[in-house]
């Protein structure tokens, strides 16, 4: 039996709702979504608190009510983007077409002579890990943007606490 399978990367600082609707839209064209978890290697950073495991937690609850047959695999960072396809490949059970917006990832991936299609984004201005991110450093109204199930990863983690003390410098 042959699964049609599709490629789909993102930091996911935190996951929330644009990947959510993304995700559940690349979910209807295949059988399975193979999830890469970007910049796996980093954590409790400003730009990037949470760690792969985390993010694994966020995207697993996120997903279980969601009729998405998926896999989320951390990738880390390979600073060669000649090779950077091939390390994705080496690392992911095999796949079909790849959904990025991103203009590098795109190229990337054409290059290597892969199916890419851009998916539209889904309300970018509100949904984003650096709104997101934002909000929660502000005291704003953050969970909104962010599926319950991540709301309760991040609370389980102290991440909103974590996400204000990285952000601090030695002079705050």
């Amino acid at each position: 039996m042959y699964m049609r399978r599709a490629f789909y990367i993102g930091r996911f600082q935190p996951f929330h709702l644009g990947h959510y609707s993304i995700i559940n839209d690349i979910a209807r064209d295949v059988d399975e979504v193979v999830i890469g978890i970007g910049s796996a290697q980093k954590s409790h950073e400003p730009k990037n608190p949470f760690t792969a495991g985390e993010r694994v937690m966020m995207i697993k609850h996120a997903l279980e009510d969601a009729d998405v047959m998926h896999y989320a695999i951390p990738i880390e960072d390979l600073q060669r983007n000649a090779v950077w396809v091939s390390h994705i490949i080496s690392m992911t059970p095999p796949f079909d077409v790849v959904y990025s917006n991103n203009p590098l990832v795109v190229r990337l991936f054409k290059e290597a002579g892969i199916i890419v299609r851009q998916p539209p984004m889904y309300q970018r201005e509100g949904y984003s890990g650096s709104e997101t991110r934002r909000r929660m450093l502000n005291d704003e109204d953050w969970r909104v943007l962010v599926p319950e199930a991540v709301v309760d990863v991040i609370d389980e983690i102290d991440g909103v606490n974590r996400l204000k003390s990285v952000s601090k410098t030695d002079i705050d």
